[in-house]
């Protein structure tokens, strides 16, 4: 799952892992991302920090103190790369921080470290094999 305002963000990183075999939900904001996981939650999320109405500290501390959601790994977006942003973070549950703008390796590592080196299962689940 992808969650941040910028559009331009959120198709982005959909496309860069939807060209590495994973199934990606986008959420526009933090409200917006907890009805989506309520529904069907993901392998993983991102979160943009700075969101409106609910920020991505705010939602991450949501997703972690949810028993249901805490086991979910939640790597925070930001293009501020501050000692305290990270610190910030880790406090709410954070399991990674990503700096934006990011390459397409930077995010791909991510992915495996998040997800045991299973890049297919990184935002979803893996896509149905055509054949």
């Amino acid at each position: 799952m992808v969650i941040d305002d910028s559009n331009t963000i959120r198709k982005t990183a959909e496309t860069l892992l939807v060209r590495a075999g994973c199934e990606v939900i986008t959420a526009v904001d933090g409200f917006d991302s907890l009805a989506k996981i309520a529904d069907a939650p993901p392998d993983l999320i991102f979160v943009d920090i700075m969101m409106p109405r609910l920020d991505g500290y705010q939602t991450c501390a949501l997703i972690k103190n949810n028993h249901r959601f805490r086991h979910i790994p939640v790597v925070m977006l930001s293009s501020k790369d501050g000692l305290f942003d990270k610190a910030r973070g880790r406090i709410v549950g954070a399991d990674a921080y990503l700096t934006k703008p990011f390459s397409r390796q930077e995010l791909m590592d991510v992915v495996d470290r998040m997800t045991g080196g299973a890049n297919a299962n990184a935002a979803g689940q893996p896509e149905a094999d055509p054949s």
